[in-house]
C-alpha cells in the first residue's frame, strides 16, 4: 500500500512525498524476504523517484544495496526492473550498457505483448541513449514510441514521447514538438514531465533567438519543477535564465492541494465540458491563462478533464 501511494505521488510529481511513502513500503517488503515482487516494485519506484529528483548518488546506492542489475525477476513486475536499471545506467553516462539493457528489456516486453509506453518507458530511454551517437536511429526509435503513445491515447505519455522525440531532431522541429508536448502535458497530472517539457521548450526557444517566449517557458518550468521537488531541473532552468541575464522571480508554488478561487471556477467550467476559449469568455481572461489554471488543477487533483467531475463531486 505504501509503495502504491508513493508511485501515485511519483506520477503526480510529488517527489518528496513519493520518496517517503516508497521507503516505508520498501521497509515492509524487506520483512517478507529478498527478491519478492513487493520488494522489486518498491526498489524500482524508489530508484525512478530519486532519479526524477536528481539524486543520482542515492539512486546508485539503492541499486547497489538491492543488487539491481545482477538479475531480474521472471515474474512481471512494475516498473520493469531492467528498464529502471537501463535508465540508471543512462543517468550515469554508461550509454553502451544502458542501450544493451534497454534493448533487451524492450525485446522481452514486446514478446509478452507489453507495448504500452505507460507501462514501460524503455523505448523512450533507448532513444535518448541512441541520440548521443546516432541521431537517425534515435529518431526512428522515438517516432515509433510516439506512435505507440498516440495509440494508447493518454495525454501524459503522448507528451512525454513528444519531448523525447524533440531531442532527436533539429531545433526548429524540436520547438514544434515541444509546444505540442507542453499542450498535452498541461492537460495531465504528470507535473514533472510537464516541467521537463516546459524547460526543454524554453531551452530550444532560447537557442532559436526567441528570448521572451523562452523566459516564459523557463519561468513556468522552474516553478513546476520546484513544486515537484525536481531539484536538478529547477537548477537547470535557473541557470538558463541567469545565462540570459534574467533574475529568477520569486516562485509561486504551494505544497497544498487546495484549489484557489480561480482554479476552482475554471475546474467547474471544464467539468461541464467547456473548452479553454469558452472558459476564458466566462471568466474574462485569456485562454492561455485558463490553460495554466487548469494545469495546476490537474496536478493538484491528480486527474485530467475526464475525471474532473468526479474529483469535484459534481
Amino acid at each position: 500500500m505504501y509503495t502504491l501511494l508513493g508511485y501515485v505521488r511519483y506520477r503526480r510529481g510529488r517527489l518528496a512525498e513519493a520518496e517517503d511513502f516508497v521507503r516505508n513500503g520498501l521497509e515492509i517488503a524487506n520483512r517478507i524476504g529478498q527478491d519478492n515482487p513487493a520488494q522489486w516494485y518498491a526498489v524500482g519506484t524508489l530508484v525512478e523517484t530519486l532519479l526524477a529528483r536528481g539524486n543520482l548518488a542515492e539512486a546508485q546506492k539503492v541499486a547497489r544495496d538491492y543488487r539491481l542489475g545482477e538479475g531480474f525477476p521472471q515474474a512481471i513486475v512494475y516498473p520493469d526492473p531492467q528498464t529502471v536499471f537501463g535508465r540508471l545506467l543512462l543517468a550515469q553516462g554508461r550509454v553502451d550498457e544502458a542501450e544493451r539493457q534497454l534493448t533487451e528489456a524492450g525485446r522481452r516486453l514486446d514478446l509478452r505483448g507489453t507495448r504500452n509506453p505507460s507501462w514501460s518507458s524503455w523505448q523512450l530511454d533507448l532513444a535518448l541513449a541512441q541520440a548521443t551517437h546516432d541521431t537517425g536511429l534515435a529518431r526512428a526509435t522515438a517516432e515509433e514510441a510516439v506512435a505507440r503513445a498516440r495509440a494508447f491515447g493518454a495525454a501524459s505519455i503522448i507528451g512525454q514521447a513528444l519531448r523525447v522525440q524533440a531531442a532527436t531532431v533539429e531545433p526548429a522541429q524540436a520547438a514544434v514538438l515541444l509546444e505540442e508536448a507542453v499542450a498535452h502535458l498541461e492537460q495531465s497530472p504528470a507535473a514533472c514531465e510537464f516541467a521537463h517539457a516546459l524547460v526543454d521548450h524554453g531551452t530550444v526557444l532560447q537557442t532559436m533567438g526567441d528570448p521572451h517566449r523562452a523566459a516564459q517557458q523557463l519561468y513556468r518550468g522552474m516553478e513546476v519543477a520546484t513544486a515537484c521537488g525536481a531539484d536538478t531541473l529547477t537548477d537547470r532552468a535557473r541557470g538558463l535564465l541567469a545565462a540570459a541575464g534574467l533574475r529568477p522571480r520569486r516562485l509561486h508554488t504551494s505544497e497544498q492541494d487546495t484549489l484557489t478561487v480561480a482554479e476552482a471556477e475554471a475546474a467547474r467550467h471544464a467539468a461541464l465540458g467547456l473548452d479553454n476559449a469558452a472558459i476564458g469568455k466566462e471568466m474574462r481572461m485569456d485562454p492561455a491563462v485558463v490553460g495554466e489554471l487548469l494545469s495546476a488543477v490537474f496536478t493538484k487533483l491528480g486527474t485530467n478533464r475526464t475525471g474532473l467531475g468526479r474529483a469535484l463531486g459534481m
